[in-house]
């Protein structure tokens, strides 16, 4: 594929993988607007953000090996229309129950296209200097859409309404899904045949969809509930029996020997601690902003754009550099170390902080960090894998990613306020007890970050490093013979 034609199929990947990202935070700024418009009791509310994230975390895995085995770009193609017809209903939605419906299967959509778009990437980009460039900038849109949906929602709805949150995805993914079919190259997929494992699919399925769905509901049950607790062992179950058909199946749906790749494993591992570790921290900062100092929405806002300038500036230029020149598992670990230092500095933030002085440095450091951690780790977990098991790897790595920031905001949120409770019973103000249960948290994630730094160095040191090698045509089509012969 020429130079020019592979970047603007890289755009349009980009393109819709930012939609799906900003479209898994955009709702939060509507959701008091959809509550008066559609009568949500509280309770009912938080399914507008579950049932999505729910078909998100759950389908991953599965859409990335589909993707292997019905064509990659088949499957992008398919859950950008599912995406969009599904955006569309959300944006029409007249009752609590569509609303809810059309947001699950718009995380259905969203799961299909986005899990196969680093398989794609790495079959597409031949150079490794240009592959580090592609992914250090996928890393920025997967950093940066989050902070991009909180603004981009609040403006929508305050301008034309809680619906257009939804109703702009329609056309952008109109056109991505033609840019799509005429740009990216169609690969012929290793079959059905070669892992068309429905009860395995089941399995995993299930177990994640069970996961995630425990995870989202423990700020209502608590860790030590029957509802947590029974719920959890289900999901494990689910998996360990997913896992063992896999060992023993003719045709696997995820095929244990990916596994053996310790860059797979190990990046993965490190992905989901670095992301659990990092998804307190925009939560909690936007707390103690508000709560703490007494900003208002606007003043957050513009206070949180420090981190999405810096990553820009690191993700799109300097992580390929360095990753190109020493390799992502001597990168990775400076990113990581830098991502701990910020989360350490604000457990000193004090009740009576200085935006300059108390916020800032953190925020530059994090931006930091996680413009050099993300591109290496995605780098790390693509890396060492055969063409044929691409798009199992995209899907690994973002299953990691969604567990891990789910388990994260659950556990340190919960930390946060458990801490708050027990001192305000105690007699200190509550301003000094909140922000001394987010220091408490902050500090767990830092302790996640130190780990992640630990288990790079264990598990990631006896692969070779660089950028993982782009699956060739002939090789796909080597397995693909293979599987069905």
């Amino acid at each position: 594929m020429p130079q020019g034609s592979r970047w603007r199929a890289f755009a349009v990947l980009s393109a819709v993988q930012l939609m799906i990202i900003i479209d898994s935070s955009i709702v939060y700024v509507a959701l008091p607007a959809i509550q008066t418009d559609l009568g949500f009791s509280p309770a009912g509310l938080a399914w507008v953000v579950n049932a999505y994230m729910i078909a998100f975390g759950g389908l991953l895995l599965l859409s990335g090996r589909l993707g292997d085995l019905i064509g990659r770009k088949r499957m992008f193609v398919i859950g950008l229309l599912t995406f969009t017809a599904a955006s569309l209903l959300c944006g029409l939605a007249v009752s609590q129950e569509m609303l809810v419906a059309a947001r699950f299967v718009q995380g259905a959509g969203g799961a299909m296209a986005s899990a196969v778009v680093m398989g794609i990437i790495v079959t597409i980009f031949q150079e490794p200097r240009e592959l580090a460039k592609a992914i250090g900038a996928i890393g920025f849109v997967a950093a940066a859409g989050g902070a991009i949906g909180g603004t981009a929602g609040g403006l929508l709805t305050q301008a034309a309404g809680w619906h257009w949150i939804f109703f702009v995805n329609a056309p952008v993914g109109v056109v991505a899904a033609v840019l799509a079919v005429r740009l990216l190259a169609t690969d012929r997929g290793l079959g059905l045949a070669a892992g068309a494992d429905v009860a395995g699919a089941f399995l995993v399925t299930a177990g994640l969809m069970v996961g995630v769905y425990t995870i989202v509901k423990v700020e209502e049950h608590g860790w030590g509930s029957a509802h947590t607790l029974g719920l959890g062992a289900l999901s494990i179950a689910l998996l360990a029996a997913f896992a063992a058909r896999q060992a023993r199946a003719r045709s696997p749906l995820m095929p244990l020997r990916v596994f053996r790749s310790r860059n797979l494993s190990g990046a993965n591992l490190v992905q989901v601690l670095m992301v659990a570790g990092m998804s307190g921290f925009q939560f909690l900062t936007v707390l103690y902003m508000q709560r703490v100092l007494g900003y208002g929405a606007a003043e957050t806002s513009l206070a949180g754009l420090p981190i999405a300038l810096v990553l820009a500036v690191v993700s799109l230029g300097l992580s390929a550099r360095l990753n190109t020149r020493f390799g992502p598992r001597a990168v990775l670990p400076a990113g990581l170390a830098l991502i701990a230092a910020a989360l350490a500095l604000f457990t000193r933030a004090p009740v009576e902080g200085g935006y300059l002085v108390d916020v800032l440095p953190s925020m530059v450091l994090l931006g930091v960090g996680a413009g050099l951690a993300m591109p290496a780790v995605m780098t790390l977990a693509m890396s060492g894998v055969s063409p044929g098991d691409a798009g199992l790897a995209s899907g690994l790595a973002g299953t990691g990613a969604q567990v891990g920031g789910a388990l994260g905001l659950a556990a340190l949120a919960a930390l946060a306020s458990g801490h708050t409770v027990r001192l305000s019973a105690g007699g200190p103000s509550t301003v000094s007890a909140l922000n001394a249960g987010y220091h408490l948290a902050f500090g767990v994630g830092a302790g996640l970050l130190v780990t992640a730094v630990i288990v790079g160095f264990i598990m990631l040191r006896s692969e070779p490093a660089g950028p993982p090698q782009p699956a060739q045509p002939a090789q796909v089509d080597e397995a693909a013979n293979a599987a069905q012969s």
